[in-house]
């Protein structure tokens, strides 16, 4: 006999709405009648093989009744060969992305069944002629539907004739995720007691609107995505233009807003991120995880990164689900971190007390001026530990007319090295304190000096490459070193003035320097690449070279750097690839990549 909930989840699938009185308007409204297991999921075995221990399934499965017309979803499910009641983890792919053989092996590798949802519809890796894929039937929540994300209108690919929440493509995507529990835990090898998800950018807005909607999750972990406020004005940037909805916005708030789903959220969540991110804006993620009731989360934020993270960061998340779903780890508590104002000498100062439960590698504690959240630049600030274990830097400001932001990373020991995919494997692992923020109001209320003075010494690189991230470092030829340093207001180019560097390379090679201008800052002006090549003639001589910013120009257009005001972002690379497929420089770099020292401001013809 179907059960009631069933039948109505069988008619909210299959019909569209009938009246706008029947909209939901709330996150509980929207999903009170919608039972993911009561329809069968009528399971179909594309292929199924065996590697390293693994037993490995290429699958598809019906995700429900849209329209008139059925939706499958094809997917990658793996776990070890002969084991049983093992903890279940549902992957949830990014944008433009697929379903991965890597992630469901690393996981089954560890111990678990894993299930990689292919939502998107790419081809799957390995695809053969004729291999099922995922068919939306009458619907389309891909990103063939891009205006569907952020959508409450009717239209041919969308369920209601009205306005409504179901018409967005997030709805149907959490509803295919949900459906993926529900494989996981009909499988003979899952325990359906220990379930978890996760995933990485759009799979990370997927992984919270599922941890909001389903009681069967027992452990989260979104990265680079899911954070709420994202049609909310900025504050302290009201310039910046925030999403735009097709719909009544409140509407799209109350029902599809990541910050209504937070206090849904029943089961343990990490959130792994970076600093800069483009999509998960660090200040809103913050603010969403508050709305968490039950407290249990962590955050974990590489600095100066966008869209990716270091081995310590990215060990988080395993780590995470073995201490929820296994037993096998335990977190320490999220580091405590607070703003300081009561020193003598007028500076501001960030308090850091970390869970000491578990062995402290370092502390590292990083501060910015800048109200921009994706495009400001972190400077580090030297932490020395104090009686009674606590950590406290002073945060030295050029003025107290710009807000103050401050956080601390806790690197922990880890007994054995940890693998992590495409890296080398970890030995620590680093959890973020809450950001700290201090508006000019309450800076000069708590009579905050302004201390700090400009620099025309960017970096000696004393520190190694601290201010900096590195894209593909240990390659020989595609290597990136990139920082945000000259758009802090202390390092900021002046008029006239020359970017000068020293560099030495072993063999003679073309250095590529590029900066990139209104980086996210598009309420600044138009964003813009420009590029100057390097000739250096190699051998054990250091080389002086002085840029002007006329020498920075837009490949291919008669553009140049009028002046360093807008300069965002500085790089050095071996060559520079354009989207035409033009290369400048060399794709072989020959020798080691280059030392660099001295990175500096000059005036033109300075002996410096």
């Amino acid at each position: 006999m179907i059960r009631l909930c069933a039948l109505l989840t069988l008619l909210a699938i299959s019909n569209p709405l009938v009246g706008e009185e029947k909209v939901p308007t709330t996150v509980a409204a929207l999903w009170a009648d919608v039972d993911p297991t009561a329809d069968p999921l009528e399971i179909k075995i594309v292929r199924e093989w065996q590697e390293e221990g693994l037993v490995l399934r290429y699958v598809t499965y019906h995700v429900g009744t849209f329209k008139g017309k059925p939706a499958r979803v094809a997917a990658f499910y793996a776990f070890p060969r002969g084991a049983r009641k093992l903890p279940g983890l549902v992957h949830l792919h990014g944008g433009g992305q697929r379903a991965f053989l890597h992630e469901v092996k690393y996981y089954a590798q560890r111990g678990y069944a894993c299930l990689s949802i292919n939502w998107g519809g790419r081809e799957m890796e390995d695809a053969r002629a004729g291999d099922a894929n995922t068919d939306w039937g009458a619907v389309d929540p891909t990103q063939k539907n891009v205006p569907g994300y952020a959508n409450l209108k009717p239209g041919p690919l969308y369920l209601d004739p009205v306005e409504s929440p179901r018409n967005n493509n997030w709805y149907l995507l959490t509803l295919a995720s949900r459906r993926g529990l529900t494989f996981l835990e009909q499988q003979a090898e899952v325990d359906a007691e220990r379930l978890g998800v996760y995933g990485h950018s759009m799979g990370g807005n997927l992984t919270v609107y599922v941890a909001g909607t389903d009681r069967r999750v027992k452990a989260s972990a979104p990265s680079v995505g899911g954070q709420g406020y994202r049609t909310v004005p900025w504050t302290l940037l009201p310039e910046q233009r925030r999403k735009q909805i097709k719909g009544d916005l409140q509407l799209y708030r109350k029902t599809l807003g990541f910050q209504s789903y937070a206090p849904h959220v029943q089961a343990p969540l990490l959130w792994l991120s970076a600093t800069n991110d483009f999509h998960q804006v660090m200040d809103d993620t913050f603010r969403t995880g508050k709305l968490i009731p039950h407290g249990n989360l962590r955050y974990s934020f590489a600095p100066h990164l966008n869209h990716r993270f270091t081995p310590p960061f990215a060990v988080t998340r395993p780590l995470w689900f073995d201490q929820h779903l296994k037993g096998s780890f335990t977190f320490p508590k999220t580091p405590q971190a607070k703003l300081v104002f009561s020193g003598k000498d007028g500076l501001a100062r960030l308090e850091v007390r970390p869970d000491m439960s578990a062995a402290v590698d370092r502390v590292h504690i990083l501060y910015s001026i800048d109200p921009h959240p994706m495009a400001r630049f972190w400077r580090t600030a030297p932490a020395a530990r104090q009686a009674g274990d606590r950590w406290i830097a002073p945060l030295p400001l050029l003025s107290t007319d710009q807000p103050l932001f401050a956080f601390a990373n806790v690197h922990y020991k880890l007994a054995k090295p940890v693998a992590v995919k495409f890296a080398r494997p970890t030995q620590t692992f680093a959890l973020s304190s809450q950001l700290q923020t201090a508006v000019p109001r309450e800076l000069q209320q708590q009579k905050v000096r302004a201390t700090d003075k400009l620099s025309n010494l960017i970096d000696d690189f004393s520190r190694g490459f601290q201010d900096w991230y590195l894209l593909s470092a240990d390659n020989p030829h595609h290597w990136q070193y990139w920082t945000r340093k000259i758009t802090d207001l202390k390092w900021q180019g002046q008029a006239g003035e020359q970017l000068t560097f020293d560099v030495k390379t072993e063999k003679a090679n073309q250095l590529v320097v590029i900066i990139k201008e209104n980086f996210f800052r598009g309420y600044r002006g138009r964003q813009r690449e420009l590029v100057t090549v390097v000739e250096l003639p190699g051998g054990d001589q250091w080389q002086k070279i002085s840029l002007p910013a006329a020498r920075f120009q837009v490949p291919d257009k008669e553009e140049e750097l009028a002046d360093w005001g807008h300069a965002d972002l500085l790089g050095f690379r071996p060559y520079y690839g354009d989207r035409q497929g033009k290369v400048i420089g060399s794709t072989r770099w020959a020798g080691p990549q280059p030392q660099l020292r001295n990175l500096r401001w000059s005036e033109p013809g300075a002996g410096d």
